[in-house]
């Protein structure tokens, strides 16, 4: 039985890879469906699947959210993890389509909603902007949005994992150290820096183009803008990454898990012998394990 994945928007759900990534679930908003109709179809998602895990940025509406946690709570069930993740809007999309990938891998349900704080850290996700002037998710000096006025500006940022800022012609983006493909979001600026100059930089495997997703600009402060994210395509280096970590038990929920949080009741590991130095490294495309 493969663990369910859930999000709150249509945007998150990519285009599987391949022809056994499933699909995710739609949990809408208060406006878009009654609580009762909520309740009734979370129950069947635990029900056929045994677990859930729901994904939402942190940038949804506060009523949005609300939601999310009263279904749980009416439902009284620990069967469902509710995962807030600070990424921009291409990039938690990626993270979803691979939480998606390993639901039907031979990891439990805590390991795959605990999977997500892994797997976010080999995601760089970042964007081309032609101002920052209302960028307010990455830090922006006052040097940058007093050049952010001058005409024909255009800024190279990166929101995760490690935050960065360029003017463009001014410095690189620090990249991955490991193989990746790159996944863009053609907005409403005309350029070619990200396939040109950006991907060969990165020594990225592929480029796909794709539409910008609706609630990216709204995240960047711009439409004027195109969105980018570098990931681990290949599931098996996915598998491979996830399994070099060590699993713990929850001593609260009793689910396994990876890191130093359970994925679903977000308690943090009990007692300090407990936790473990393992991590999973990538170097380039190959995972190990270091520590035990």
């Amino acid at each position: 039985m493969s663990t369910a994945i859930a999000v709150t928007s249509h945007d998150l759900v990519l285009p599987p890879t391949d022809q056994q990534t499933p699909p995710a679930a739609l949990l809408q908003a208060p406006d878009a469906q009654p609580l009762e109709a909520a309740l009734a179809d979370m129950q069947v998602l635990v029900e056929q699947h045994g677990y859930v895990v729901a994904v939402y940025p942190a940038s949804i509406s506060v009523a949005h959210e609300q939601r999310l946690h009263t279904v749980r709570s009416v439902l009284e069930s620990d069967r469902i993890s509710l995962l807030k993740l600070d990424l921009p809007p291409l990039g938690l999309a990626v993270l979803v389509r691979q939480l998606r990938q390993l639901s039907i891998c031979d990891f439990s349900a805590g390991v795959v909603a605990s999977a997500a704080r892994l797997l976010s850290h080999y995601i760089h996700a970042g964007a081309l902007l032609n101002s920052v002037t209302k960028l307010d998710r990455v830090p922006v000096s006052l040097k940058s949005h007093a050049k952010s006025w001058v005409p024909g500006s255009q800024f190279g940022v990166l929101a995760n994992p490690d935050p960065q800022l360029i003017k463009i012609g001014n410095g690189e983006l620090t990249g991955p150290e490991f193989g990746t493909q790159l996944l863009v979001g053609k907005g409403q600026l005309q350029s070619d820096w990200v396939t040109a100059t950006l991907a060969p930089a990165w020594r990225v495997q592929g480029v796909q183009e794709m539409s910008l997703l609706s609630d990216s600009p709204r995240w960047w402060g711009t439409s004027k803008m195109i969105e980018f994210a570098a990931f681990l395509p290949d599931i098996s280096v996915l598998y491979q990454l996830v399994s070099s970590v060590r699993r713990e038990v929850c001593s609260w929920c009793g689910l396994e898990l990876i890191g130093d949080r359970c994925g679903f009741c977000s308690a943090p590991l009990s007692a300090p012998e407990n936790q473990t130095n393992s991590s999973g490294v990538l170097n380039q495309g190959t995972p190990t394990r270091h520590g035990s």
